[in-house]
């Protein structure tokens, strides 16, 4: 029984000291590292944001770098009338999601799509209709649920607004 603990713990400890080696190592990373969020964008041309981000219509994800704190992570991107919103579930589980709240604080962020890296600010939207339009689009693009049973504090939608390049 000793020997079949010992062997427990061991794989226990493997398992925690990888995960920490990946959270170690994904901040000094060139952005996020699959799931665990990165370091700062340091590669990929800096362009100017699009007016229309209908060429991310069918991205599922994009990879999402606020400059204070200068943090990245893979996300979700749904395009809406040609404007592109990045959808935040649970965005009070503030143990797990600290990136909304920073971003409502200072909105200053790049967007790194197919190596290219786009200067923005995300803009909470709090539109009502425009929440039902953006929740009915993320059904239909990563499945979930229906319009009527989630609301605004449940789900947060960010507008990546064009900023010049700093």
């Amino acid at each position: 029984m000793k020997v079949v603990l010992r062997i427990l713990g061991a794989l226990v400890g493997i398992v925690v000291l990888a995960v920490l080696v990946i959270f170690v190592a994904g901040r000094f990373s060139d952005g996020p590292m699959g799931f665990f969020s990165g370091g700062a964008f340091t590669s990929g041309d800096v362009v100017a944001s699009p007016s229309d981000w209908a060429f991310a219509t069918d991205t599922d994800t994009i990879q999402m770098q606020l400059l204070e704190p200068p943090r990245s992570r893979t996300v979700w991107v749904v395009v809406d009338d040609g404007k592109a919103y990045i959808p935040c579930g649970v965005p009070n589980f503030r143990l797990w999601k600290q990136w909304p709240h920073e971003a409502v604080a200072d909105g200053r962020a790049e967007i790194r799509i197919d190596g290219k890296r786009y200067p923005v600010t995300l803009s909470k939207t709090d539109d009502p209709a425009a929440f039902d339009r953006l929740l009915a689009k993320v059904g239909e693009k990563y499945g979930g649920l229906p319009p009527g049973e989630v609301d605004q504090d449940s789900v947060w939608f960010f507008r990546l607004d064009p900023r010049p390049a700093s």
